[in-house]
């Protein structure tokens, strides 16, 4: 049978359908365009492999560790589909174009399309820095192969966080928490926020005093002038910058002055005659910074328009796949020949030709470990959209972005800003002899230059107080008079290391040469959704449980932590993708080592004994430890509680920790309050008349709350259990008896462990309340939930007045609320039961969901019904994560075992 013919038609894959449509309108009827949305292979899940594998040097890890460390890749589930349409498409094909980003992820996804396509037909590599028609025009004619240099440094990265998570996390889970991970970037990133965090709180404040004027050279508001005390008796005052984090300053040949030193100084100062002592003038130069590469992106865009570094990348990533701007992962600076001259044309047309150089500015990366080069980030096209010209076709954050992308590169190419710096020096004689001399700068811009299109944002400091100002002083001489008024003493309290916000902790990140730029947005999201780090405002607060992760990190996977031997692991990992360096020998001495340096197998198989206990301990006052528990961080006294009435040695005392307080804010003082305060973490109410169980009201890590306590079952109880047989007549084993799950109930918020009653506990216990049914049967509960009470029928919820109700509302009234339409916007798909955020493993949102067999949580891929004990309406996030987790744990159902494949190897691709 004649095979079919082609169409003639050239297939083209790119990554995003967004892109495929852009880059469709350029290439015309002669191309098919489509997406591979994303990676359409990768490592599997251990559990995932087929069972023969499973006992092999691949499974571990799914990656082969006697051979090379080849890995075991699959074909991504959901991508089976895509896979499927794409092999269609190329039947009919008569040459194939991987056009997916040129950076080592782009290079990798094209290998895998070459891998598993196995196309019979010519291949070509193609890359664009920018989705335009000239661009993609030039990427036609500028074909390559597939980089296979870059391919492997992919994948040895791959590899390499295949190995550190895998045999790392496990150690985290049995001695810190379940659900938690360790990874080659994202550990070394928590641990600078708690290192930052525990600089904080060793630091000790230090008051310094100082003077302010208003000094006046003539009358007007005009020659009116601010200075700030600068020197007495020829010593220079101090200044927060003059004092270490110890409190202690760091200078002898300064005056430290106190409050009263400070006010009698201003007191004899209020008469005084002052005069010019000098006046400095110097010019003034500051040139434009740079286009932008991915991290300074990420960075401008944090200080200036309020995004977190994913937000960026995401809106980055929109206009680049449109259109609108060039690569947006890049860590060059460098403007094409063509961009270099839209930039400065477009600065001629809009400010003149006196704010452009007479040659073009260049620009070099200055970050460390730079890697394959793109342009920087700017405006597409060889000749510039204004903000003007996009405004109507772009989302409010795309036309932001794209505005300060804009001014940045346009900036880029102007001239430098121009004025200049004065300083002047005025003192006076105090009545008691003392001299004080105070000083005031100012600059003026004479040419705004660059400035006129762009100034560059900044990051919060210390010692700021010293800072020029923008100002322009009066014309004076050195010995003319000046008029004085307003002078103050002010105090100041030296102020600790500021926490980093996402701009300045890629800004470090980069200065270290940790991690990669286009990673920095991933990474900085996954330790904020693994709770190691919250945000405070702007500013990121670490968790205690990051404390104990870093600590355990530290004390037995140093180097894994450290900044330098990490920087220098990004290093190595640049030489492979330089083809300097092969990625197996590489990864071999990482996981094996040499000689006297261990490997991290090495490192985990001689642990030793770690005492959880130690490492998820923090004295914080002397008496007082913090521990972190399986629910969360609380403090407890070291001194043993004794109980008045029997003199008996009793468990110690405990508080819980506010989730809301920063580590640094739990000072002595404070670990003091919260002990004093705590209240009673559990009390006897009494007995229950039914049942005989005793009813305790409790403080838990989710609010205050009552329970019963069942007891064990008796020897007898267990003796006298009914005997099952098996079908061959003989006595089957014992089971282990279940226990009974006790009956909880929340407490009003007008309720308190201290003051409530076995009669008000009996009640809640008792809940849910049933009040009856409706005409058709269905029965109404009603009961308390964590967003308030409730009535429930079936699916249909609806929210009561207050919690008091819940004891008195009856079913005539219930029916009432139910004749009500339920105010909900229009649907056609049943909204989720609750919603609890990103989960932090798979970041995917967790939602419940009413399932054939009940309620279950659900993050799109694992699924967990809710324990019959758990209240649905008091089920937390931190509940349903854990939930999730010991699902994940357990590993999938049983299924068959997929075909065996074998490594996959890689091979160089030429044109053809």
């Amino acid at each position: 049978m004649p095979s079919k013919a082609k169409t003639g038609k050239k297939l083209v894959i790119v990554e995003s359908p967004a892109k495929s449509k852009t880059i469709a309108k350029y290439l015309g009827e002669g191309f098919i365009v489509e997406a591979s949305i994303g990676h359409i292979r990768d490592l599997p899940q251990p559990s995932e492999l087929p069972a023969e594998l499973k006992k092999t040097s691949i499974g571990k890890f799914a990656v082969d560790i006697e051979n090379d460390f080849k890995p075991y890749y699959v074909v991504s589930p959901d991508k089976k589909k895509k896979v499927a349409e794409l092999k269609a498409q190329l039947k009919d094909a008569d040459a194939l174009y991987l056009a997916t980003d040129g950076d080592r992820e782009g290079e990798a996804i094209a290998w895998h399309l070459l891998e598993v396509l196995k196309p019979k037909v010519p291949v070509y590599r193609m890359t664009f820095g920018e989705i335009t028609k000239e661009a993609i025009q030039r990427a036609m004619g500028n074909l390559r192969d597939v980089d296979q240099d870059l391919v492997d440094a992919q994948e040895t990265r791959r590899v390499l966080d295949r190995l550190y998570g895998y045999e790392i996390s496990p150690v985290l889970w049995r001695k810190v928490a379940r659900g938690l991970s360790a990874g080659r970037v994202q550990s070394v990133v928590t641990r600078m926020v708690v290192d930052r965090e525990r600089e904080r709180m060793a630091f000790k404040s230090a008051s310094y005093w100082d003077l302010t004027g208003q000094f006046g050279a003539g009358s007007g508001a005009a020659s009116s002038f601010k200075a700030k005390l600068a020197a007495v008796d020829g010593a220079k005052v101090a200044s927060g910058r003059d004092f270490n984090d110890d409190g202690e300053l760091t200078s002898r040949n300064v005056a430290h002055l106190n409050e009263e030193l400070a006010t009698s100084l201003a007191s004899g100062l209020q008469d005084a005659e002052f005069r010019v002592r000098s006046v400095d003038t110097k010019p003034y130069t500051r040139r434009p910074a740079a286009p932008f590469t991915t991290s300074t992106l990420q960075q401008e865009a944090g200080r200036k328009l309020r995004f977190s570094s994913k937000s960026t990348m995401q809106v980055a990533q929109r206009l680049y796949e449109n259109g609108y701007i060039t690569y947006m992962r890049t860590d060059s600076s460098a403007l094409s020949d063509e961009a270099v001259t839209a930039a400065r044309r477009q600065a001629a047309e809009l400010y003149g030709p006196e704010y452009v150089p007479r040659s073009p500015r260049v620009y070099t990366s200055k970050a460390a470990n730079a890697q394959e080069a793109h342009e920087a980030i700017r405006p597409a096209g060889d000749s510039f959209r204004t903000p003007a010209q996009v405004a109507k076709q772009l989302s409010g954050d795309e036309f932001r972005l794209y505005e300060l992308i804009w001014k940045r590169t346009v900036a880029s190419q102007m001239g430098d800003a121009k004025g200049s710096t004065a300083t002047i020096r005025l003192g006076a004689v105090a009545t008691d002899g003392r001299d004080a001399e105070f000083s005031a700068s100012g600059t003026v811009i004479t040419f705004p230059g660059f400035l006129a299109a762009y100034e560059e944002g900044k990051d919060e400091s210390r010692g700021d107080d010293d800072s020029e100002e923008a100002r322009r002083l009066p014309n004076v001489a050195k010995g003319d008079s000046l008029t004085a008024a307003d002078i103050i003493a002010v105090g100041h309290e030296t102020s600790p290391p500021p926490r980093y916000t996402e701009a300045s902790l890629t800004a470090e990140l980069e200065k270290k040469g940790i991690g990669r730029p286009s990673t920095y947005a991933s990474t900085i999201s996954t330790i904020q959704d693994r709770g190691y780090v919250r945000k405070q405002g702007s500013a990121l607060v670490p968790s205690w449980i990051a404390f104990s992760v870093i600590r355990l990190l530290e004390q037995h996977f140093h180097d894994y932590v450290d900044y330098e031997f990490t920087a220098d692991m990004e290093g190595d990992l640049d030489k492979i993708a330089n083809g300097q360096a092969a990625g197996a020998a590489w990864l071999k001495h990482f996981y094996y080592g040499e000689d006297a340096d261990p490997g991290l197998l090495s490192i985990v198989n001689n642990l030793g004994e770690i005492d959880a206990r130690e490492i998820n301990s923090v004295p914080i006052a002397e008496g007082i430890t913090l521990r972190v528990g399986k629910f969360g961080p609380y403090l407890e006294s070291s001194v043993p509680t004794v109980d008045p009435k029997t003199g008996e040695v009793v468990e110690s005392a405990r508080a819980n920790v506010p989730e809301d307080l920063a580590p640094d804010e739990l000072t002595a003082a404070k670990a003091r309050e919260l002990m004093e305060t705590a209240a009673p973490e559990e009390r006897v109410l009494g007995d229950d008349p039914h049942t005989g169980h005793t009813v305790v009201a409790k403080n838990g890590r989710y609010g205050a709350y009552v329970t019963e306590i069942i007891p064990e079952m008796t020897e007898e109880q267990l003796a006298n259990q009914p005997v099952e047989y098996y079908k061959n007549g003989k006595p089957k084993p014992p089971k282990k008896p279940v226990k009974a799950k006790p009956r909880t109930g929340s407490l009003f918020a007008s309720m308190a462990v201290d003051t409530i009653t076995l009669d008000e506990a009996l009640q809640l216990m008792s809940l849910p309340r049933v009040l009856g049914q409706d005409a058709e049967g269905n029965p109404i509960t009603v009961q308390n939930g964590r967003f308030g009470p409730y009535l429930k029928k079936g699916t249909d919820s609806r929210s009561i007045g207050s919690e008091e109700e819940i004891f008195t509302i009856t079913l005539e009234q219930a029916l009432e609320i139910y004749s009500q339409p339920k105010q909900r916007g229009a649907r056609a798909s049943v909204p989720p039961l609750a919603e609890f955020g990103p989960d932090p493993v798979s970041e995917k949102n967790i939602v419940v969901k009413e399932g054939r067999f009940g309620p279950y949580i659900t993050d799109g891929i694992t699924n967990i019904t809710v324990p019959r004990a758990t209240s649905l309406e008091e089920l937390t996030r931190e509940q349903a994560i854990e939930l999730l987790a010991e699902k994940r744990a357990k590993g999938p159902a049983k299924r068959p075992a997929t075909a065996r494949k074998a490594p996959a190897k890689k091979k160089a691709v030429a044109k053809k």
